[in-house]
């Protein structure tokens, strides 16, 4: 159950960073994050806390609740 959410997470983050038109490594520096992490992050291979996500998702300028109102999430 927790490795789906990771992978949802993952494809999230990806999609909006590929939206975005940025690099993982662009990413991970303005979220004030290690660009490794960033990679687990989007591979779903890392439980990312809330704290770093909150970090990627205001370096996406996004909200919570538009990053998670998306179909994979919505049911």
């Amino acid at each position: 159950m927790y490795e789906n959410i990771n992978l949802k997470i993952g494809d999230r983050i990806k999609a909006l960073r590929k939206i975005k038109n940025i690099s993982q490594e662009t990413l991970a520096n303005m979220a004030d994050i290690e660009r490794g992490y960033m990679t687990g992050v989007e591979s779903g291979k890392r439980n990312v806390s809330v704290k770093v996500l909150s970090k990627i998702i205001t370096a996406l300028d996004t909200s919570f609740s538009d990053f998670f109102n998306d179909k994979e999430f919505v049911k």
